[in-house]
This record gives structure tokens, C-alpha cells and sequence, in this order.
């Protein structure tokens, strides 16, 4: 007896007339039942096409997947009875209201009658819609549109949510809002995939796979990929910035650097790391900046996301 909700072997995916491009590339991987799985990865990395295929709306050109136990190419009809799918766009109807809507998505995924109120108000009450039941949905800010959205996605009590880059294009209060509704909906038993291409979402999944012109490259928790990493780094402040980025640049052994806000994030070798921060230092002291030094600094899925990619790119050329 398996403990996966969605297992993926060997996918691959190759839309007509694409001849030397496959949008997926023989990928596998699993989503353990009760996780908050996140497929990242930037735009057109094969994200979407995962998704479509995992909830059964597509057929994937080889390989196997199967959601809950149930073969995506053979039990289409019953996996779509066990899943909330979210896709990327707006896919209520803009001029019922959230109660209309909700109704709506309720009967085609034959909730009964008994119990469709009662979902229906579960769903208002946990995103927080409750007082805006007679809105049209186009009149809903985006924020709200996404919480309507993910409300029609669960309104039937599905057992595995797959959202399909759900906060892209909302407010960062809204995205917030979204990820705790997403904890709460874990919490009480849900399977949920998620696709994101913010960085710092992934940080919040309990396992993430790296999704990157149609390969999975790396797979595993944050902590475990984050603390993989074989640098650490060192963030630098100070004015004016040129000169501070100058100093930088002409630093020996600084393995890579990038701006973040005000500051620099410098990737460093551990052994050398007490050494760099002392010539930073120093130079800075010398051309008389007034320099901000933080060593070891918390590394990020950015950073994982960064290293992993490079170093792909540099396989291939």
C-alpha cells in the first residue's frame, strides 16, 4: 500500500509540431498523501502542462501517472471526482455572484443536496467571503477572485488540490492570506501540488521539485536543499553602491554576488569565509565606506533555484 497520493514515472510530454522539443522530459517524482508539494520553476518550464496532465485534462506522450491509486489515462472520470483543480485563469463566471458560482460548482461535481449548503457555507466561511455572497465575481478585487476560485475547487470535499500558479498576479497581503488558507486545507488532511514561480512560496512547501525546461532537476524539503548548498553567504551594505559593488567585484575567491534591495548577497567558499569578510573590511575601511557585513546569512530556495539551474546550463554547453 502506497503512502503517495500522485505518483509520476517517466512523463514525458510533446505537443504536435514541436519535433525537437518535449515540454516534459521523461520526469518523475511522488507527492506523499498529506503534503503541500511545489512544482517550481520559471514560465515555460512545463509547469502548466504537469498540472493539466496530473488532472486529467491532458494526455501526457509516454511515462505513467497515477492520482489516488487511479491511472490518469484510464480512470479520467474518478480522478476527477477526487480532485480540486485550479487552473491559471480565472475560470468562474464573471457575472454570477459567489453563491451562484459556488452552486454551479457544486452540481456538476454532484454534491448532494443534503450537503451542498453546508459546504457551500464551509467554503465562504474559511476564505473569508461570507459577506459578499450576492457580488458578481467580476466585481471581486483579485485577491478575492482567487479565494472564489479555490472555494469551487473544494466545494465538493476533494481529497488532492492541484492550483496551478494561484497567486500569480495578486497583491502580497492576498498571497499571504492565500498560503494560510493553503496550511489550513494541509492541516485537515488535503493533498495539496502546487506550481509557483515565486521563490519564497517554495519555502513554505513541505517538499518542492525543481521543474526547469521540462526536467525535474532536484527534489526534496527546503531545509534539505538549502542546507545542500556547498557556499555560504555573506551580505554586504554600504555607500554609495558603486563603489561598493566595485569593491566586491575585485574581491578574490567571492564564488558569485547579486543585488538584493540595498545590499549584496556574495556566495563564498565556507573555508574562506572569515577571510573574505576580513578584506571586505578592509577595503571598504581603506576607500572609507561605512560597510554593513552579515555573515552567514540565511541561504533561500533562490539561491538553491540559481546553483541548480547554472549548474545546468553549464552541463550543456
Amino acid at each position: 500500500m502506497t503512502n503517495n497520493a500522485i505518483t509520476v514515472e517517466g512523463i514525458s510530454k510533446r505537443y504536435p509540431g514541436q519535433k525537437d522539443k518535449l515540454a516534459l522530459n521523461n520526469i518523475s517524482f511522488n507527492v506523499p498523501q498529506g503534503s503541500l508539494y511545489g512544482i517550481i520553476g520559471p514560465d515555460g518550464a512545463g509547469k502548466t502542462t504537469l498540472l493539466r496532465i496530473l488532472s486529467s485534462v491532458m494526455l501526457q506522450s509516454s511515462g505513467k501517472a497515477s492520482v489516488l491509486g487511479f491511472d490518469t489515462r484510464r480512470k479520467a472520470e474518478e480522478i476527477r471526482k477526487l480532485i480540486g483543480y485550479m487552473p491559471q485563469e480565472f475560470s468562474q463566471y464573471p457575472d454570477l455572484n459567489l453563491i451562484e458560482n459556488l452552486n454551479f460548482f457544486a452540481d456538476i461535481q454532484d454534491v448532494t443536496k443534503s450537503q451542498k449548503q453546508e459546504r457551500i457555507d464551509k467554503m465562504l466561511a474559511l476564505t473569508n467571503l461570507s459577506d459578499f455572497r450576492q457580488r458578481a465575481a467580476k466585481n471581486l478585487s483579485g485577491g478575492m477572485k482567487k479565494k472564489l476560485a479555490l472555494s469551487c475547487a473544494m466545494v465538493h470535499n476533494p481529497r488532492v488540490l492541484i492550483l496551478d500558479e494561484p497567486t500569480t498576479g495578486v497583491d502580497p497581503v492576498s498571497r499571504a492570506e492565500f498560503w494560510s488558507l493553503l496550511s489550513t486545507i494541509v492541516k485537515d488532511g488535503v493533498t495539496v501540488l502546487i506550481s509557483t514561480p515565486y521563490m519564497d512560496e517554495a519555502e513554505r512547501c513541505s517538499m518542492v521539485g525543481i521543474l526547469y525546461d521540462g526536467k525535474v532537476l532536484k527534489e526534496g524539503t527546503p531545509e534539505a536543499l538549502t542546507h545542500a548548498l556547498p557556499f555560504n553567504v555573506i551580505e554586504v551594505k554600504a555607500k554609495p553602491r558603486k563603489q561598493m559593488r566595485e569593491v566586491v567585484s575585485q574581491t578574490k575567491d567571492i564564488l558569485s554576488w547579486n543585488p538584493v534591495g540595498d545590499r549584496l548577497r556574495l556566495s563564498v567558499p565556507p573555508a574562506k569565509e572569515r577571510s573574505i569578510s576580513r578584506e571586505l573590511e578592509h577595503s571598504f575601511r581603506r576607500q572609507k565606506l561605512d560597510l554593513q557585513i552579515l555573515r552567514n546569512a540565511r541561504k533561500t530556495m533562490e539561491d538553491v533555484f540559481v546553483t541548480i539551474v547554472e549548474e545546468q546550463e553549464v552541463q550543456r554547453s
